[in-house]
């Protein structure tokens, strides 16, 4: 087999951009093209970007779609061959009553559609929903690649879940049938294929390489797998795109969290520590920077404001915007309240200065006495609670609104998969914002990261001579929402890592709570917790996208009800 035939356009499109994506797609196999790539593996719908969601709807945009690929083969290099994710038309719906669409790949080379591949295996689960669009692939998914010394090579086509249902790797299947397993029986391949869109959590990389190389190994095929990166919404992508020698072997390796282009030689050995991280909390960094910078660039913004209460949550949101964004593009909000500690300022502007964004300070206590007035005759009698402590939130949410309305700043929320789980945070208040950055992220977890960074001084943008990223008294002190006077969190809920601990399990390990409690953990605090979560859905209902760096998000893949009785 020649050596360097096969290339890999590892994009970051924006989702309905289909000039954008598609001007895109051309530079990248131009390029590819001039190191003498013969054929580009692109993502899943790599012309839309994924996931398009309910734009799929839309007769309009799908034969805008069509025109663009159309386009797209009159414009690349004749003698390259290209795969190219899209969303196709189902010719027999009408007579079958199926979904009308199919998600396709388009294979484009010398001005034309040469073919058109559909993805078989839909997945509907978690963040995934294709079966509301897309009807079964059908047809032959191999083609014929004519190279340029006079061979030709069979190559079958797969799309993302195509390749996830080893009988062997799994010890299950989770549909009839491996597509895989059916294109290797029966044909006699050179190659096998897969565009992706497989969204980032922490650990997957490691299990993805695994299934790859154990199918390239089940099959004897080399394989070339072109995962999509970049941030859509509340999903991150994180490519890391891959290639497989016949034996199982990673020889190439695509950069996580940024677009990349690889040209692949099946006879090279792959450096393994070029696209690694030194830890979870490196990646995960990465993933968040890459989400924030995704979700503002992509929703067209410039600049965020953010809260600072000199707490960790609020430190590590705001050292993961100055890299996402640029520390000139982030504004600090410092709202003391009469409860507030010295050091809860004295904190907020030292992280403010070893990042170099800039500050406001607004008191809120004259805010709090014309509530308290406004409220005197109407409260009589009753004595001061959390519907006070609650007040101070939505005063200081409301501030940072004024300011992402005045000034178009998009406001990024800073409460951590904790306190959302639990519903410690508070509607039209703390929860207030446009994205919520570290809302898929333990506060066990927000330590680690922001002890990480300073051990590493990891931030691009504070390199000049800082010792800390964040200044260590945020991350030693009791973690407080200092509403009322000496509140700590730990008054209100269980300390972090008993809480965090329990919160995996019944999130995503799904385990009951007496389940959870035969682990070794208290009854009454574990049917506490699982009270906490059942009541705070109304909230998280209402709360901002938040990114998901785990495989069990509050966002599109959580689907709970809220009106409902469940006993623990």
């Amino acid at each position: 087999m020649p050596p360097a035939i096969f290339g890999i356009a590892q994009l970051n499109p924006v989702i309905g951009d289909l000039v954008g994506n598609s001007d895109r797609l051309l530079v990248a196999v131009q390029k590819l093209a001039e190191q003498g790539v013969q054929l580009v593996l692109t993502p899943e719908l790599s012309i839309c970007g994924y996931p398009p969601r309910d734009l799929l709807m839309h007769r309009q945009f799908i034969s805008d779609m069509e025109a663009a690929i159309a386009d797209l083969a009159r414009k690349l290099p004749p003698d390259v061959a290209v795969l190219v994710g899209m969303v196709s038309v189902n010719p027999h719906a009408s007579q079958t009553g199926g979904k009308p669409l199919f998600n396709s790949a388009a294979l484009l080379q010398g001005g034309e559609v040469r073919q058109i591949f559909h993805k078989r295996l839909l997945p509907t689960y978690d963040v995934f929903d294709e079966d509301r669009y897309f009807a079964v692939g059908n047809g032959s998914q191999v083609f014929t690649l004519h190279l340029k010394d006079g061979t030709s090579l069979r190559i079958g086509v797969t799309i993302c879940e195509d390749i996830w249902n080893d009988e062997k790797f799994w010890g299950k299947r989770n549909y009839a049938d491996d597509p895989v397993a059916e294109l290797a029986q029966n044909h006699q391949l050179d190659l096998l294929l897969n565009l992706s869109a497989s969204p980032y959590a922490v650990g997957k990389q490691n299990l993805r390489e695994s299934m790859l190389s154990h199918s390239a190994i089940m099959h004897n095929l080399p394989l070339i797998y072109a995962n999509q990166v970049g941030a859509n919404d509340d999903l991150i992508f994180d490519g890391r795109s891959m290639a497989f020698n016949r034996s199982g072997k990673i020889i190439a390796r695509g950069k996580g969290f940024e677009e990349d282009l690889l040209v692949i030689n099946l006879e090279d050995e792959l450096n393994l520590t070029a696209s690694r991280y030194e830890s979870d909390d490196a990646e995960i960094f990465a993933a968040l920077v890459l989400g924030v910078r995704d979700y503002v660039q992509k929703c067209r913004f410039r600049q965020v404001v953010i809260g600072l209460s000199g707490g960790i949550d609020s430190a590590l949101v705001a050292a993961i915007a100055a890299e996402a964004i640029g520390k000139e593009n982030v504004l600090g909000v410092l709202m003391p309240s009469p409860y507030s500690s010295t050091h809860s300022i004295t904190d907020a502007i030292a992280l403010a200065d070893n990042l170099g964004i800039s500050t406001q300070i607004i008191p809120i206590a004259p805010m709090m006495e014309a509530f308290d007035a406004s409220l005197a005759n109407l409260f009589t009698g009753k004595s001061s609670d959390v519907t006070e402590e609650n007040l101070q939130s939505r005063i200081r949410g409301s501030l940072l609104m004024a300011i992402s309305n005045k000034f178009g700043h998009l406001l990024l929320s800073t409460g951590n998969k904790s306190e959302v789980s639990v519903g410690y945070c508070t509607l039209y208040g703390d929860m207030n914002g446009g994205l919520a950055a570290i809302a898929d992220v333990p506060k066990t977890r927000v330590f680690s990261i922001c002890e990480w960074l300073n051990r590493t001084n990891s931030l691009l943008s504070i390199k000049q001579g800082k010792t800390e990223v964040i200044p260590v008294n945020i991350i030693t002190k009791p973690p407080s929402a200092e509403l009322k006077p000496d509140q700590l969190d730990q008054d209100s809920l269980p300390p972090y890592d008993i809480l965090d601990d329990i919160l995996h399990k019944l999130i995503n390990q799904h385990l009951s709570a007496s389940e959870i409690i035969a682990t070794g953990h208290d009854q009454a605090i574990v049917d506490r917790v699982v009270r906490l979560v059942k009541i705070a859905e109304f909230k998280r209902r209402q709360a901002a996208p938040g990114l998901r760096i785990t495989d069990r998000a509050f966002g599109s893949g959580w689907r709970m009800p809220i009106a409902s009785k469940v006993t623990p």
